[in-house]
């Protein structure tokens, strides 16, 4: 299992959100690039970058700053945040992205999915985001048709490799994770499956490893303290608890 530490990012400042509320914000750092130099030196080879106002807008308006952490750390970067169309996937490609994560544009637009997994393969992700059992769209401000398992299916389907499935309800709360929903998910689905929302505690590593869930995302609890980076690479990759 690999570890995928985040950054968040708002004019070019790493914060985090609680629960994706925009009006409850944390500025860690002013300089992105360190805060992926330290990921780097705690053994990480991923980082997952959300811009927060291309999420707004559809666009990318901190695509300098992603082009300076992947320059910078050496890291492979998986990006989210607003990717609705194809001249910004082929953006972000350019910059150096190694996977794009696609949210409400994969439940409102099958055309563009399907189009975009045509022309670049294992470049698509699709971020899953649930709340109360369904997908939810458009910043988890409302909730889609689609129940959450349903939705996962019609993604492999469609030949999508990654699935990045957050729990809202755990997400920057530091309660541990949902991890009933990634047993179930590891079950039943042939797909690359990152975990994300709640990662708090060293056993959830540990147990997600367990399931065989190929990734977790790790938030605020790097930013607080809770999990030393170091020491959650260490378990992802060797699978067990050390003293």
């Amino acid at each position: 299992m690999i570890i995928i530490p985040a950054i968040d990012i708002i004019k070019g400042k790493a914060v985090r959100l609680l629960r994706g509320d925009y009006e409850q914000m944390t500025v860690y750092n002013d300089h992105p690039e360190e805060v992926a130099a330290d990921f780097k030196a705690c053994g990480a080879s991923w980082i997952h970058i959300v811009d927060l106002e291309g999420a707004k807008t559809g666009q990318t308006p901190n695509i300098e700053t992603v082009k300076s952490i992947i320059s910078s750390s050496g890291l492979k970067a998986e990006v989210g945040g607003g990717i609705r169309s194809m001249d910004v996937i082929e953006a972000y490609a350019k910059a150096g992205v190694s996977r794009v994560v696609l949210g409400t544009a994969a439940v409102k637009d099958p055309e563009f999915l399907q189009q975009a997994v045509k022309t670049h393969g294992s470049l698509i992700a699709v971020g899953v985001d649930i709340k109360n059992s369904y997908v939810a769209i458009k910043g988890w401000t409302e909730n889609s048709e689609y129940k959450a398992f349903e939705f996962c299916k019609m993604m492999q389907q469609a030949g999508v490799k990654t699935l990045i499935c957050t729990d809202i309800s755990r997400d920057g709360a530091m309660k541990g994770t949902n991890l009933e929903l990634y047993r179930q998910l590891s079950n039943e689905l042939d797909l690359d499956i990152v975990a994300s929302g709640g990662v708090s505690t060293l056993q959830d590593i540990a147990d997600l490893k367990s399931y065989g869930i190929y990734g977790a995302i790790i938030g605020k609890a790097y930013y607080t303290g809770a999990i030393d980076l170091f020491k959650a690479i260490d378990i992802a990759e060797n699978g067990e608890l050390s003293c």
